[in-house]
């Protein structure tokens, strides 16, 4: 043992080798000990301290930071080291709760060719696109006349019922709803049924009840209203209430249709309960009422996807020997599974034999899936030849085909073509969607060509498509890989005013550009920005924040950031979290602080990898104790924790263990 040194005895739990007896004598005296903080309050910490070192002249915005932090003073006292490997004294059992209060004023101001005001007049489209409106509420005359002297339909009341409605305002339509209830009007079942829907859609499901409730009791219910709120609480993954409904409806004297079952079977065959869905069919059939081919094609879908073509084969029979006839929309069900499934041959040599089974031809949405899946299988030469059969059968290609085929060929880095094929589509007459342009521009950022990528945006947005934040993001992302931070930051700034908020996604990506580029103290204002406007920090922000500190010997801060990382509900530290850590403590020297994270993470129940233990075998040869280095790797390599290529390089590195550094291999997006 070195003198005035701490033993360190390796626990089985870590490397899983009782025979490594010696043990690691480390020579420190003391382990600082941490808590765990918010990461608004590290941010302000290390703004503070980066702000006395990088401009001084800025002292008093400093302070003012200095002075709004509620950080707690970390214990000054030594304390001994004990020989056991684990220890409890590391901060991952004492969380702060984040405070938001970080400062709102915008930090960048800058413009970039996006959505212009010329644009305004088009319809922009997106994949998931609503627009809402603002109702200006004027209640008061809507109560001054005698109730009883008009008919429900006459109303104003009924008049802003249903101005709400479609609005989207369904809550302030049920307040209004009630108070015509309680004055002794008739709800109206069809504009009842309407809410139903709208309240289950946006998951206000006691809502949705109680205009169900008003309906049963001042009203008179049908079917479709019923279906409504079966198909809500499907939705919402709550078969037994909806079970319930079915039951109540057929106590009122309704009796379930056909469209009722199906939602039953859909909503089954949906969440992977193929079995209860065939129970439901055989109630339709006791209920003597007849499935439809939608039924049939429901099942049949799933049937693929649980028990394969064959079994789906024979549930086509059993529809065929009922008198129903499948139609395109089914058979394209086959031709889908077949080719999700590897199957492309069969799901041609299906297409083919429509004909026979005298079926209408093959339109072309069977064609673009077949075309899918030979272009999944990079086979180029058959999708040329399907694509001439299609013209061939008189079959045009639509919006759908250009998009597979312009997505495939920016995946295989045929870019040219791919533009080229735009071209053609708008000859056309075809106006490129969405999903034409997305593979376009990230493909473009891929290869660097950012202008083009933006000019592509550009184009997307005057054929009225209207870029989403994946866009946005892709751009940022290639503007920061290329050191361009200013330019992705001018792009950031006007998110918000093209209606595209930036999402966590966008903040961590400029906020590692600004980073890098030595903006430190931006970087963190970004950071601010981002828990400013209610948008939580995912793994990757962690990661990230954690790397940067280590990067620039702030691993006290690091670590703290790590136990608050260890206090979320959603965001665990994974071993790449972990390993940032445990390298920064190695390459400043601080062994046992290393140890002690390791064995935290092992009792978390995170298996440390190769990686870590590099870090730690290099930490340790670096500072300075090289046997006991060579002596753990030696033990780690008996136990295949380490590769017997890696044991050689330790070998070979044995008289100068370089400085750890292994921040290429840590992948943050893990």
């Amino acid at each position: 043992m070195l003198d005035g040194g701490v033993a360190l005895h390796h626990r089985p739990s870590i490397f899983l080798h009782s025979q490594f007896v010696s043990p690691v004598c480390i020579k420190v005296r003391f382990l600082p000990l941490f808590q765990a903080s918010s990461i608004e309050s590290l941010i302000h910490k290390a703004t503070f301290q980066f702000s006395t070192v990088l401009c001084p002249s800025s002292c008093s915005l400093v302070h003012e930071y200095h002075n709004n932090m509620q950080l707690q003073p970390t214990s000054s006292s030594m304390t001994t080291v004990s020989t056991e490997f684990m220890y409890q004294t590391l901060p991952f059992t004492t969380h702060l709760k984040r405070a938001w209060h970080s400062n709102p004023n915008t930090i960048v101001t800058c413009t970039i060719p996006v959505l212009n005001e010329g644009n305004n007049n088009n319809t922009n489209k997106r994949r998931n696109n609503s627009s809402k409106g603002h109702a200006s509420v004027a209640f008061s005359e809507s109560w001054s006349k005698p109730a009883q002297y008009y008919d429900f339909r006459d109303t104003h009341q009924m008049k802003a019922l249903n101005r709400f409605c479609k609005l989207g305002k369904y809550t302030e339509a049920l307040y209004f709803l009630e108070q015509m209830a309680n004055r002794g009007y008739k709800p109206d079942v069809i504009l009842c049924t309407k809410m139903i829907k709208g309240l289950f859609n946006s998951k206000r499901v006691d809502k949705a009840m109680r205009v169900m409730e008003i309906l049963e009791k001042h009203g008179e219910p049908d079917a479709f209203a019923y279906n409504a709120v079966i198909s809500g609480y499907c939705k919402a993954d709550r078969i037994d209430a909806a079970n319930g409904v079915l039951v109540r409806m057929k106590q009122r004297g309704f009796s379930p249709d056909v469209v009722t079952y199906n939602i039953l079977i859909g909503n089954l065959c949906g969440r992977g309960k193929l079995d209860l869905a065939l129970k439901v069919m055989d109630q339709l059939l006791k209920d003597n009422c007849k499935p439809t081919v939608i039924t049939y094609t429901i099942l049949i879908e799933a049937t693929i996807i649980e028990g394969g073509i064959d079994e789906a084969m024979k549930l086509l029979d059993e529809m065929m020997s009922t008198g129903l006839q499948p139609d395109m929309y089914t058979y394209n069900v086959f031709v889908r599974g077949m080719c999700k499934q590897g199957l492309v041959d069969q799901a041609f040599e299906f297409v083919s034999n429509l004909g026979t089974k005298g079926c209408a031809a093959p339109d072309v949405i069977s064609y673009n899936i077949l075309l899918k899946g030979l272009l999944n299988e990079g086979n180029w030469v058959a999708g040329e030849r399907l694509m001439s059969h299609m013209f061939d059968k008189g079959c045009e290609p639509n919006v759908v085909t250009y998009s597979i085929l312009i997505s495939s060929l920016c995946r295989d880095g045929k870019i040219d073509e791919a533009v080229n094929a735009l071209k053609v589509m708008k000859e056309k007459g075809l106006v490129p969607d969405a999903y034409c342009y997305d593979p376009l521009i990230s493909a473009f950022c891929k290869e660097g060509r950012v202008g083009l990528a933006i000019e592509f945006l550009d184009n997307m947005i005057s054929d009225g498509w209207l870029p989403d934040i994946v866009n946005y993001n892709t751009i940022l992302a290639s503007l920061c890989k290329q050191g361009k931070a200013s330019e992705a930051l001018n792009i950031f700034k006007k998110l918000g005013e093209v209606g595209c908020p930036p999402n966590v996604s966008s903040y961590n990506t400029l906020f590692g550009a600004l980073w890098s580029s030595g903006e430190k103290i931006r970087a963190f204002e970004i950071i601010l920005e981002m828990l400013n406007n209610s948008i939580d920090p995912d793994r990757i922000t962690y990661n990230s924040l954690i790397s940067s500190l280590c990067r620039d010997g702030m691993v006290d801060e690091a670590i703290e950031l790590l136990a608050d990382m260890e206090s979320s509900k959603y965001y665990q530290p994974t071993v790449i979290s972990y390993n940032i850590v445990l390298l920064g403590l190695c390459k400043v020297q601080r062994i046992v602080d290393a140890i002690e994270v390791l064995a935290v993470m092992v009792d978390r129940g995170c298996q440390p990898n190769e990686t870590t233990y590099t870090l730690l075998v290099e930490g340790i040869g670096f500072a300075g104790w090289r046997n006991y280095a060579m002596e753990l790797a030696k033990s780690l390599a008996s136990i295949n924790a380490i590769s017997e290529d890696l044991f050689k390089r330790f070998k070979r590195s044995y008289r100068t263990f370089p400085v750890p550094d292994v921040y290429n291999e840590l992948t943050l997006s893990d």
